[in-house]
């Protein structure tokens, strides 16, 4: 692991600490895994975009499928 510095207003670095103690774990703990969460959380953001983004490209038919089972055969 390496040692990072990160400067943290009294409010702030106050309500971590609170939250440490209620979770149990020291300092550093607590903002590794928040840092982590909101990795995961930019993660989920970027592929639900592009996820949305390539619907808007290339939108699906839905009803496709259906109108082969429902259409009348030509006659």
């Amino acid at each position: 692991m390496k040692v990072v510095q990160v400067v943290l207003d009294e409010r702030l670095l106050k309500a971590v600490d609170r939250q440490a103690k209620k979770a149990r774990v020291n300092r550093s703990e607590l903002v590794r895994r928040a840092v982590a969460e909101y990795l995961r959380a930019q993660r989920t953001k970027e592929l639900e975009e592009r996820h949305r983004d390539g619907y808007r490209r290339h939108p699906p038919d839905e009803f496709a499928a259906w109108d082969r089972v429902t259409a009348w055969p030509d006659e």
